[in-house]
């Protein structure tokens, strides 16, 4: 899996996701949809923002006829990848979401094996447990159950919130959603965040003086 340096990821964690988009667009142009959509929710916005690779899952939650792989494989596949880690899991169901896809137990699993984060598409359960382990998530919402629990397919890419992303991509989240970010253009992407930034904040020094006007 190729890797950002660490000065890069830590940078990335420093921004924001819709300047990351913006930096998206300058170097690679519109139409970019290198964002998840709005089913994907921030449940503990009070942790922050959080940038990892991806290590990607599909599952389902209630068919008892779906495939079914062992789960120490993906537990494996985890412990042996180096950090930080984003895990991205897709809900496969015939009723995606009619069951939770992730809670406290898997959470505090997850962070033990070098997860910040978790961006899942379908629901989760056991919220005010995640918070306790204080791992960060991001899902369409809650419910209180889960049927049938299997694991079906990881390391392959995966679909979340209309965001088609690849194991090993980087995934930077905050309160707004997540990002996908190419690792090789992880360094570059920092360097004009930081330059959308330093022009944004002008603009809003300039709005913000008393003798601000349209007037030419």
């Amino acid at each position: 899996m190729e890797r950002a340096t660490d000065q890069t990821i830590t940078a990335l964690g420093e921004l924001d996701t819709p300047t990351v988009f913006n930096a998206l667009v300058v170097k690679n142009g519109l139409p970019n949809e290198e964002y998840t959509d709005q089913s994907i929710r921030c449940l503990l916005p009070e942790f922050g923002t959080y940038v990892g690779y991806a290590m990607t899952a599909e599952i389902t939650t209630n068919d008892p006829d779906s495939p079914a792989i062992p789960w120490d494989e993906y537990y494996e596949y985890l412990e042996a990848a180096p950090g930080p880690l984003v895990a991205v899991m897709r809900d496969v169901d015939s009723r995606p979401g009619r069951g939770a896809s992730f809670g406290d137990g898997m959470a505090a699993l997850h962070q033990r094996l070098g997860v910040v984060g978790a961006v899942i598409d379908g629901t989760i359960r056991d919220l005010d447990g995640i918070r306790q382990v204080g791992l960060p998530i991001h899902a369409w919402g809650r419910v209180p159950g889960h049927g049938i629990f299997n694991l079906t397919r990881f390391n392959e890419p995966v679909t979340v919130g209309q965001l088609r992303i690849q194991p090993g991509d980087l995934v930077l989240a905050d309160g707004d959603g997540c990002v996908r970010i190419e690792v090789e253009e992880a360094e570059e992407i920092v360097r004009i965040a930081h330059e959308i930034r330093d022009k944004e904040a002008k603009i809003h020094a300039s709005y913000a003086d008393p003798n601000y006007t349209r007037r030419k």
